[in-house]
Order: C-alpha cells, then structure tokens, then sequence
C-alpha cells in the first residue's frame, strides 16, 4: 500500500515504505505517522460520515493516458476522487488510490484520517468482486494512497472473467473519514492498562494472535518458565524472544516491537511482508514451542491447553464390521459456508455420510459394503480454538475466495447438547463441556490482503477490549460479537443526492478464529501471573533495555539543553585515512564526542579535555571545521581567546549556520622533542596550516602522515625534506606533490608547482596536499594506479558488484570489485572471464529492482548502457546488484530475434510439447510453421499447420501465415500449433467450420454463469446434418468411452446462453454465414464434468501466484 508518485516523478515507480514488498500481492499496512499542526480540519465530527462512490468507466481498453482520475465526491466535508492507472503504475497490474481532490489549495499543515476500501465490480458475479480495504492520514506529502498492485492486467482484460463488460469497468469506492484529534496522544495503557504490539509490514495477523495467546495467562506462565539463560540471544531463540514480547506486554508502557520475534523465527523482512495464513502461523508457532518444552518442566503444556481428540469411523451397514482410529486436533476448522452459526457448523463436523452405489466400503473379509462414515469427539480442550473456513478455494473459479456470510456465535458454547450428540461412545460424560467465549480474531477486507484486529476479554469478565496493532480500546459485548457475525448492512444515507437509493452492503469485517475456554478449567487457566514466574536474568535483561530506552528518551528530552562537541585529532586521522576513508580528514561519527551543557563555558569544557586526553589547557588550540561550497569538509580557523569565554552553545551557533545540535571541532597540539605537549606557535595571516597523506604506488596506500605550517610566500620546495622525513624517505628523494581539490561529484586532484608560492597556488588553512615518490616513465606501466589522482579515481569509482544467476534471484554467485566507469564490455568481459566463458557476447545482465527486491522485468541490452553506476541505479536509489545468464546464442543476435513459446498439439497421440521458436523478427508466421516442422512428429509428410491464439479455453485467432511475429504476445495466452485436418480443406460450399469448446455451469446467487474449460476445437459441419451425426464425429475425434459420452449434453451457445440441442435438431441451421475468425462468442458447447487430469503448461494459460506456506526456521 503506497501513496502515487506526485506529477514531476510521474515516470518514476513508487516509493514505497521502507523495507520493500517483494512480490507484492498484499497492500501493505501503513501505520501513518502524527501530524503536529492541527488545523481546522482536523476539528472532531460527531459519527464518522462514510459513503459509497460508483464509478462506471466506459470504453475503459481505449484509455490512453497513463493516469484517469474520476469525478470529485464529498465525504465528511472533503473532496475525494479515485486515482487509476489503466495499464498499472510501473507494474503489471491495475494501480488504484484515493486522492485528496483539493490538496494543492488546502491550508498549510492540513491532513486528515479516513479509512477506506477500494473495488472492482465482478459484473458477472458480485461475490468475485476485488476488493482492498486499508486506512492512511492523508497530508500534503502523501495526499493519496492506494495499492499500486491491485489486480492482475491479465485478470482485468480477459473478457470471461467479468471485471470488464462491454469494455466498462465498475470501480467503488467506500470511505468513512475519522476523527484524529485523539487519534495519535491515545493512550492505551492508560485508557485500558493493557499495551498493543507494533506493525512491521503486513504483521497484523500475526499480532492478534499474539495477543490471543498473551491472554491465556496459563500459557504466558509456561512461556515464562521455558529455560533460558543469559548468554541466549532473543533473534536467535523463539523462547526467549516470546520471554521477551510477553514480559513487555505486561510491563511496558507503550506498544511492543516484534522484530526480535519475527528474527527468532528465521524471517527476513520479504516474511514479514507477507500476510500469511494465521491458523498456519497458529500451528507452527505451538508446534515448535510443544519442541522446545520437552525435556523441561513445562513438557505437555501446549498438549494440556489445546489438543483434544475425536474418532473418525466406519460402520457397515448390513454386516457386523467397524473401522474406527484416534486422531487429535490442536484446532477445528469449521465450516461458514451454508452454516448460520457454530452449533449448525458442529453438526455438520459430525453428519454423517452414506457410503453406497458407486462408492460401497471395502470393508476386509466382507468385501463392498454399504457403510456409514463420521466423526465423533472423544474429548475437548480446556482452550477450544475454532478456525472459522472464511477463505475458500473456488475449483470452478480456481481462485481463492472470502466468504461474508452472517455467521452467529455466542458467549456460551454448550458441546453436551442433545444428548451430547457430538461425542463418542468412549467420551467420559462426567467432564461438562460448557465454553465461554475468550477472544474473537476478525479479518477485514477481501481475500487478497485486509487487516487483522482481535476482540478479547481477558479476565472473561463482561468488559471487551479490542486489540488493533498500536491501539488497545474498550468495546461492548455488541461490537465483539454482533457486528462481527458479517453478512449484509444497510448503510444509511449521508448524502441525498448521492446515491438516492438506501444501499445493503456486504460487510467485509467478520471473525475468522474463535477461543473458547471450558468453564470448569476457566480457574486453572486464567490464573495470576507475576514477577516470580520471570526468571532473574530475564527480569535483569529487560530492566537494563528499559533504562536504556529512558535514557535515550531522557537524552532526548533534554537535547536542547546541551551541545554534542566531536573532537577529532591527529591520531583519528592516522587511524581513519586509507582504511575508512581517503578523500577529507576525518569521518566526524568516529571520533570522540562530549555531551555538554549549553550554558557552560568552553575554558570549562577545556578542563574536560585536559582530562580525558592528558593535554593541559594551556596546550590546546581548538580550530573549527567548515564546509566548503565544493563540499568538503575542512578545518577553517582556530577559536579566538574570546570565543573561549562564550558558552558552548553560542560557539554551536557560530560555528553552524544549519540548525544542527553538533560543534565539530579539531585540536591542534604540538609535541616538543621529548613527544611532550608545547604551547602552539602562533599564528599570524601568514601561516597556513595543511595536512599531508602519502600515497605509495607501488602497495596501493594512501595514509595520513601529519601536518605543518608554512608561510603563504613560502614555496613547496622549500619543505621536501621535511616531507620526505614524514615519509621515511632519504631527505633528497624526489617527490610529486598534488592538492586533493574535491571528490563530489568528480575527483578534483591536481599537481603542485614546487617552484611557485603557496600563495600562488591558491592553498589556504586545513588544505590537503597528497604526495608520492617520482615514478621513471619507463616504469608508469607496472602501476595499476600510477599517481595520486590516478588512485583517488579508482577509489572514488570502486565498487563491489554481487552478481547473481537470475535463475537464482535470491542467492549471492559471486562478487567482483569494479570501477562504476567501467563500460558495458569491460562488465561482461569480467563476468566471462569469471565464469570460465570464452565469448563474452552470451552474457545478459539484467538490473535489480530496489523496491521489490527483484531483477526488473527487462534485461539490459546489448550496449544498451554506458556504464556500471547505470546499471545499478534504480530511480534515486543504487544498489549493488547484477542478474547474470549464460545464453546459448551471442546476445546482438538474440536480440534480432522474436522467441515465442508454442504448444504443438499432435494430430493422433494426446500429448502437448511446448516448442520455443527463434526467427528474426522480421519473420512472419509462416516461417514459424516452417521452423516448427523441422521439429515437430507429423501423422504424414504432408501435414500442413496452424498456428491459433488460445486463451481462457476459447480459440481467438488463426493466425495468417503472413503475420509479422514481432507484434504477437505469449505472456498472456497460449499460442498452440496444429495439424489442418484433411476434411477441413476440402470444404464444400455449403460447409461450415465451427468452434467448439467445453463447458460447465455454475449457479450462485440465482446467477447462471458458463465456464470453459479444456481443449478447444474446430469441426466441419455439413448442410443438413443432425446432431446425433455429429456426436459420432465428436465422440471419435475425443476417444470419449460410451459410458461417460451418453452423460455429455450438447449446446449452441451464443455470447454466453446456451440452447440445449436434440439428436433431431439440424445443427448448420443454428451457425449464421459468416467468417469464422471472430466468432469465438458462437460455438458448439459440450457441456460434461472437467475431470481431466491439469496438463502442467496450463500454468501459462491463467497465471496464479500462491502464498508461500509459513515456516518457522529456527
């Protein structure tokens, strides 16, 4: 979830927070930051006005532009529009936001709060509507926000997929607008006396599981007494990271990070981006805590709290044999779906299913058997955890799907009902299996990403509290069960006039995990927990975080009262120079800084000096530092003995003309022969004070070496011995010498005259002159870096490329260290070379995508870039990342060339093999054929092909074989190859070629929809000819066995309706006279199950990406 790129970066892609989403499909949840200004906007209202906005956007695949805002509509006194990019911001998908229509007039400092979600009508089939929901504090620099991921393109443009109609698409857009007055000085702890857990990306479900699992107290308590010691690290043990978490959540103040949590479990920040399956994470987490328990006094406890156990069984009917086996749950997961509350779901856990006809029982000596199968539960958990199956996977849809649904629950949950009707013959009867309801998991939002909050009740008393990431609030009975039931809710209206009728809308907000604790264990479990259950070290650990947390709270708090002072001194610059840097003096973050008072004096803060570095005050001289227009960084002139008497804080303000809490300051102190601290020399205009590094060719060093004054009309010849003593050369050794000018954005180093004045030179105080030994021209070639500039160069373009196969995007290859100046054949030859190629050409380099984490969609191009720091820049960020494959062909010729995939389908065998065709892209269809003769198995030599476009089970196009290729696209449909059957080219004058394709139906919510399904045909059909003919041919053409042909029904169907035919009915007579190219939308539908096993190229033909499973590394 990220705000739109403002006008100017219109090009650019967005910025999302940091620590990107990889493979986005999710939003991600933004926690948005304070505003401080409270302007008149940000006034209370009294109930948060909400409205619904439709969108109807018509003939929506001709938008051209590459942003379509909608029409401005008013929610809460604000004018709102929706922000779409038709063909997706940067991304293969459909990219929508909400924007602030007025931002550019509002008044300085405005910002305002709304929660808001944002649609695309599936006009076939409301419940396969797309739907976000998230919440953001719009202000002038984030003035929209959105998903730039909304849905797949692939998606949105295939016309059988409902999103675009009649080339129109329907996007809604549900706002209600909070107030923020109290939003952001909330406390929780204070208001509630409990803390909520921080969001670190898409971490929502994980925290109001947490959460859940905190409010155990029974299970807290085994957290705490999990062994750990002092010498563990929290990111590397799950125990002591959940030690941790939960000793926060009971002592801390303010909201808990779960950073250390999530490290502990081996997840990278691409995990914690990820909404992953929370009844999954549930599992997970209890199964590796279960783990870590044996062998301590906790053992079982995870055992004792939830697994329960129910028998599954098998009873024949007509003989005396049952099959029966023990299994145990730590969960249930129980259906939603046709089901209008927890007990109908129960009842259908345990109905029971007739095995007979097709399906009789094996049973062992008795041989098929008409049975009866169900589930009976032997006994339940004292914490009963209910997952409620609110995801589902749609087969007909092949997508996953959300069911809103009303679904009742209450406060008691009676398991001994009628009879006990849930429990088997073995459940000890005398246990009473009376539940109250504990916590409440609620899901918001559609089945691709949403929010995760939980309604708890801690202490079971009749008081809720919900727990919403940061925020903890007090809620009624009502809001933590009744409006988190789903189903539908008439919203009432707040603008007449803006959609006149009164509208149900589904609410989207509903629960999807229930905690149940049995009444007669409610004691045992919900028991006091309290310092004697921490372990010491643990207590002693988190103290020692706490007092440093206050002390930097405490520091910063109390900046404005002092002044930080960084002194650097000759030996930071001997110890910095030629190892952590090279260009300037000093890194300032490095030396050793002071935290002093701003109103006490600097002579005072001499005396500090004197101590800490053994100098006496009469022997320092301080010089400030000052940043040159070509930003460098150098010392510029000393104190004055009157500036000493200022308060350090007067000094901060001379010395910094930037508001910046630092005096940066370098000492000046000169040693006597005896390496004793003297008084300085003093200074007059005359004396310029420089800094001398020493650069040696021949090991590639640069170090720094010391400093001295000279007069301004002195001359650089008349201190070479001096410096050749600095250097440990003979006193006559000739040397060059050059001034470090600059290094940003280019390395400025130019040689001195040693025959002309400083003066002349233009060298002044805290000026750097670098010098080498005199290298013989005959000997300049066996240098890498001859001369000081030559090496400054080199350094100020070094960099450390990590190279990786883009067949392994994630994994590091190798590295190799390079010039960014380096040109696109010094690149490839060095990566050649690495790899032991001969022929650099087959190199492609491809860039990463900062953001995403990801190579970018397309590969470099063969000299397509300058040089490396092109490649490796990626908007205003740079990374340090190259995507590498070894190509068969060189790539200047790969690149002349069109690659397209085709499935060769064979005219006699059922087989598929997908052929990747290479021809100049020039090259028309026809040549494609030609090629894919060469390597195809025909039924005779003679065989003519054909090459189709085939998408979504339908047959689109017949490609002429004087198509250019260069236009044809495989990503999105499949390009299939046949053989032209014989009858199909001797068509008489009255014969027709039509499609036929397979279908089922589907009905939901008294909606009748067609979906295709498998290989789509052609078939000659003849004047006069009857259906029942030409099922015979069909039946030959498939190889379908009688038994399952005479099930097959058969259909004209024209743009979706079908007309059932009889054997008697004339078929030519339904197909109109008309080209056959384009009339996709008439076919000859075979209506039967789609039982056939997923061929696996399929993939290509509806391109699904799958959450990754949950793992716990640890």
């Amino acid at each position: 979830m990220t705000p739109a790129p403002v006008d100017q970066q219109e090009d650019e892609e967005m910025l999302v927070p940091q620590s990107d989403l990889t493979d986005n499909h999710q939003p991600m949840e933004v926690v948005a930051q304070p505003e401080t200004a409270n302007t008149g906007e940000n006034q209370p209202v009294e109930d948060p006005p909400s409205s619904r906005f439709t969108w109807r956007i018509e003939n929506f695949s001709r938008l051209n532009a590459k942003k379509h805002y909608s029409e401005v509509f008013i929610v809460g006194g604000y004018k709102w529009r929706i922000l779409l990019f038709p063909k997706g911001n940067n991304v293969d998908h459909l990219s929508m936001y909400l924007d602030v229509a007025d931002s550019a007039s509002l008044p300085y400092g405005w910002s305002r709060y709304a929660q808001f979600s944002l649609a695309v009508v599936n006009q076939i089939h409301n419940k396969y509507s797309i739907r976000k929901d998230t919440q953001h504090q719009f202000n002038a620099r984030e003035s929209d926000w959105g998903f730039t991921s909304f849905m797949p393109l692939g998606e949105l443009y295939d016309p059988c997929r409902g999103y675009l109609v009649n080339d129109t698409l329907i996007v809604e857009a549900e706002v209600v607008v909070r107030r923020i007055v109290d939003y952001w000085t909330y406390d929780s702890k204070k208001e509630t006396g409990y803390v909520g857990l921080k969001n670190q990306g898409a971490t929502c479900y994980m925290n109001s599981l947490l959460q859940t699992l905190y409010h155990i107290p029974y299970f807290r308590k085994a957290v705490y007494h999990m062994p750990t010691t002092e010498n563990d690290m929290p990111s590397g043990s799950i125990p002591l990271a959940l030690q941790s978490l939960f000793y926060k959540l009971q002592y801390s103040d303010s909201s808990v990070a779960t950073k250390e949590l999530t490290k502990s479990f081996g997840w990278d920040t691409h995990d914690s981006f990820m909404q992953h399956d929370v009844q999954e994470l549930n599992r997970v987490l209890c199964e590796k805590l279960e783990d870590k328990m044996k062998g301590t006094v906790v053992e079982g406890t995870i055992q004792q709290l939830f697994e329960g156990h129910h028998m599954n069984y098998i009873e024949c009917i007509n003989v005396d044999y049952k099959s029966t086996r023990k299994e145990s749950f730590y969960d249930l997961q129980l259906d939603v779906k046709g089901c209008h509350d927890v007990y109908a779901s129960f009842d259908k856990y345990v109905e029971v299913e007739r095995l007979e006809g097709d399906n009789k029982y094996h049973a062992e000596q008795y041989g098929l058997q008409d049975a009866k199968k169900g589930v009976l539960f032997i006994d339940f958990p004292p914490v009963l955890q209910l997952q409620l199956k609110r995801f589902e996977y749609d087969f007909m849809r092949d997508t996953m799907v959300k069911i809103n649904d009303r679904y009742e629950f209450s406060l008691q949950l009676d398991l001994d009902r009628d009879g006990g009707k849930y429990l088997s013959p073995d459940a000890d009867r005398r246990v009473r299996n009376l539940y109250t309801l504990h916590s409440v998991l609620v899901h918001s939002g559609g089945v691709h990403g949403g929010h995760y909050y939980a309604f708890i009740r801690p202490t079971l008393s009749d008081q809720w509290y919900k727990f919403d990431d940061e925020r903890v609030t007090k809620e009624d009975m009502k809001r933590a069960l009744e409006e988190q039931y789903g189903g539908e809710e008439e919203l009432p209206q707040t603008n007449p006039g803006f959609n006149n009728t009164p509208f149900k809308f589904t609410k989207y907000s509903n629960a999807y995990m229930l905690v149940y604790i049995r009444e007669s264990d409610k004691d045992k479990i919900i028991c006091n927990v309290d310092e004697k259950d921490i372990a010491e070290h643990l207590r002693e650990r988190l103290k020692k975080e706490q007092e440093e947390k206050e002390h930097k709270k405490k520091e910063k708090a109390e900046a404005h009262l002092y002044t930080i002072i960084k002194v650097a001194r000759d030996d930071d610059l001997a110890d910095q120079i030629g190892k952590d840097i090279y260009f300037d003096l000093v890194d300032h973050d490095k030396v050793r800084s002071f935290r002093i008072q701003k109103q006490i004096t600097f002579n005072v803060f001499k005396e500090e000096i004197a101590k800490e570095f053994g100098i006496p005050v009469q022997f320092q001289r301080f010089w400030l530092w000052a940043k040159r227009q070509n930003h460098t960084y150098r010392p510029n002139r000393p104190l004055t003995p009157l500036e000493e008497t200022q308060s350090v804080g007067t000094l901060r303000e001379v010395s910094n003309k930037v508001h910046n809490a630092e005096l940066k300051l370098f000492l000046e102190v000169e040693l006597g022969l005896d390496l004793r601290p003297i008084a300085p020399p003093d200074k007059t205009k005359e004396d310029i004070l420089l800094f001398f590094k020493h650069y040696d060719p021949e090991k590639e060093e640069l170090r720094f070496v010391g400093r001295m004054f000279v007069k301004s009309t002195g001359k650089p010849i008349e201190i070479l011995s001096k410096l050749n003593k600095m250097a440990g050369y003979a006193p006559d050794e000739e040397i060059n010498l050059y001034e470090e000018i600059k290094f940003e954005p280019s390395v400025m180093c130019e040689p001195i005259d040693k025959k002309i004045t400083f003066r002349a030179s233009q060298l002044e105080d805290g000026d750097i002159v670098c010098f080498q030994k005199s290298v013989p021209v005959e000997s300049i070639e066996q240098f890498r870096y001859p001369d000081v500039p030559s090496f400054l160069e080199y350094v100020h373009n070094r960099q450390i490329v990590h190279f990786r196969s883009l067949e392994k995007p994630k994994e590091d290859d190798f590295c190799l260290e390079m010039s960014r100046l380096y040109t696109y054949d010094d690149i490839v030859e060095r990566v050649a070379q690495q790899l032991g190629l001969s022929d650099p050409s087959k190199i492609r380099l491809t860039s990463h995508n900062c953001y995403s984490q990801q190579p970018k969609p397309q590969p470099i191009k063969y000299r397509g870039v300058d040089h490396l720091s092109d490649m490796l820049v990626h908007y205003n960020q740079t990374s340090d990342i190259l995507y590498y494959e070894v190509l068969d062909i060189p790539l200047p010729e790969l690149q002349g060339l069109k690659t397209l995939k085709v499935a060769f389908h064979h005219a006699t065998k059922d087989e598929v093999v997908i052929h990747t065709i290479r021809l100049p892209k020039q090259s028309t269809v026809g040549d494609v054929i030609n090629d894919l003769k060469t390597k195809v198995e025909l039924s005779h030599p003679d065989a003519e092909l054909r090459l189709l476009e085939v998408f979504y089970h339908k047959i689109y196009k017949i490609f002429p074989p004087s198509e250019k290729i260069e236009n044809i696209n495989d990503q999105y449909w499949t390009l299939r190859a046949e053989e032209i059957p014989e009858e199909e080219k001797n068509l008489g004058p009255n014969d027709r070629l039509i499609h036929v394709y397979h279908f089922t139906k589907e009905t939901a919510q008294n909606q009748m929809q067609i979906l295709n399904f498998g290989e789509p045909f052609f078939l000659v059909i003849h004047e006069g000819e009857t259906l029942a003919e030409i099922k015979i041919r069909i039946q030959k053409k498939l190889q379908v066995p009688d038994d399952d042909f005479a099930k097959w029904k058969f259909a004209f169907l024209s743009l979706g309706r079908p007309e059932y035919l009889q054997d008697s009915d004339i078929v030519s007579s339904r197909f109109q006279r008309r080209d056959v190219y384009g009339a996709w939308e008439q076919y000859l539908g075979l209506e039967h199950s789609d039982n056939a096993p997923k061929r696996s190229y399929a993939a290509n033909q509806n391109r699904h990406t799958f959450e990754k499973p949950v793992k716990i590394y640890n």
